[in-house]
């Protein structure tokens, strides 16, 4: 499986890559996000909704609330699954926000277990000391493979 690989090199980068990467999302689309804390996940959020004509300064990570909303070119489905299970995501009918006519984006994405989605963007945001960090975006699942190839010519 291909991946495209990006060094951020401050904040400001890494929103500039999420709203790059905004560019090829569409709804019914699912970004599962994977990083320690403070790798700049709620950041690249941050540049899909920029990329989505969302207010970045309006996005804050979920951690108390499970999921936030953002009203856009496409809703966003913002989850943080830090401080629970995905357990914890049937209670809420989380396949009407997964699956449905949004974008969902999901910090902590590895807590999933068995929801994990068949297909979905998988983006791996890791430090590299001080504001750098390594962004891969690569994808899971047969119906993304063209979608991948097209969004990588675009994001190279």
């Amino acid at each position: 499986m291909r991946s495209i690989r990006w060094t951020s090199h401050s904040y400001e980068d890494t929103l500039a890559l999420g709203a790059r990467f905004a560019k090829c999302l569409k709804a019914g689309d699912i970004v599962c996000l994977f990083g320690d804390l403070g790798a700049g996940k709620t950041a690249f959020t941050k540049g899909i909704a920029r990329g989505l004509k969302i207010n970045p300064h309006e996005v804050h990570s979920p951690t108390f609330v499970l999921m936030s909303v953002y009203e856009g070119k496409i809703p966003v489905y913002h989850f943080d699954l830090y401080r629970i299970g995905a357990s914890d995501l049937l209670d809420i009918g989380y396949e009407e926000f997964f699956y449905g006519k949004g974008l969902a984006v999901i910090e902590w994405s590895e807590r999933l277990g068995a929801l994990m989605p068949k297909d979905h963007w998988h983006v791996k945001l890791a430090h590299q000391g001080d504001d750098r960090r390594n962004i891969t975006l690569s994808y899971q699942g047969v119906s993304l493979k063209e979608r991948f190839d097209k969004a990588a010519k675009k994001l190279a």
